[in-house]
This record gives structure tokens, C-alpha cells and sequence, in this order.
């Protein structure tokens, strides 16, 4: 399913229900371009604060969240609830952790398409959360 945020226009997210347990997974983020340690601290330090779900790499280093609800905590009288607290945990992280991670993992990357859209006379709208990393 498609959760529409703020910061990050869209989170995609996968339930798939087990034998035992259901799963999310939601892609975050590619691995960081740049200062790799800084980003990964920042997400093991998240992690304490973070209900039901936590911050994971896969093995290429790109970043997800993942969680597991045992099928008995997804009780038929509580599904619905439960899910949509899941979801909600998500969507509030992914969306105010995603400029977080990008400022930590791709600051150069930021202030070269900021200088190459304003060499082209192109909006730089989308990139307005981040000014603070140009005017440095």
C-alpha cells in the first residue's frame, strides 16, 4: 500500500501475513552516499524511540523499516486498530527521519542539483527544506 507524508511524498509499505507473525516493510532510502556512520547512528538511535517497528539495513546497506506482530496481537476484534497503529508508526517515522537521513547521507549530492537547477534557471522548490546545507 501507498501512505501519502509530508517531508517524503509517498511511503510504500508491505504487510504480508505468515504462519505465525505479520510482517511490514517499508523501503526508506538507498544507502547513503556519503558519511555512512553518521546516518546509521542517527537510525540505532531512533530505534530506541520507535514502537513496533525499527530501522534495518539490507545487504547492500539501503534502509528500511521493518516490524513483526505476532498473529495473535492482530486479534479479529483489534485488527483493524492494531494496523492502523502499525501503519501510523511508519508513516510518522519514515516522513520525519527522511530529510534527517538525507542531510547525514547525501549532503553532496544536495548541493550539486541545487547548483545545477539554479545554472539551468530551474525550481529548486523541492529542495527548499535544505537551503540551510547551501548557505554554508
Amino acid at each position: 500500500m501507498t501512505l501519502p507524508g509530508e517531508r517524503r511524498h509517498r511511503t510504500l509499505v508491505w504487510l504480508m501475513v505468515g504462519t505465525h507473525d505479520l510482517l511490514i516493510e517499508s523501503f526508506v532510502c538507498r544507502r547513503p552516499d556519503e558519511n555512512a556512520e553518521g546516518v546509521y547512528r542517527y537510525l540505532l538511535q531512533r530505534n530506541a524511540s520507535l514502537r513496533t517497528v525499527a530501522y534495518a539495513l539490507d545487504a547492500v546497506g539501503d534502509i528500511h523499516l521493518v516490524g513483526r506482530l505476532g498473529l495473535t496481537a492482530v486479534a479479529a476484534d483489534r485488527v483493524t486498530a492494531e494496523i492502523d497503529t502499525l501503519l501510523g508508526t511508519v508513516l510518522s517515522a519514515s516522513d520525519a527521519d527522511f530529510n534527517p537521513i538525507l542531510e547525514r547521507g547525501f549532503a553532496s549530492a544536495i548541493r550539486r542539483e541545487w547548483a545545477w537547477r539554479h545554472s539551468r534557471g530551474e525550481s529548486a522548490k523541492n529542495l527548499e527544506a535544505f537551503r540551510h546545507l547551501i548557505d554554508t
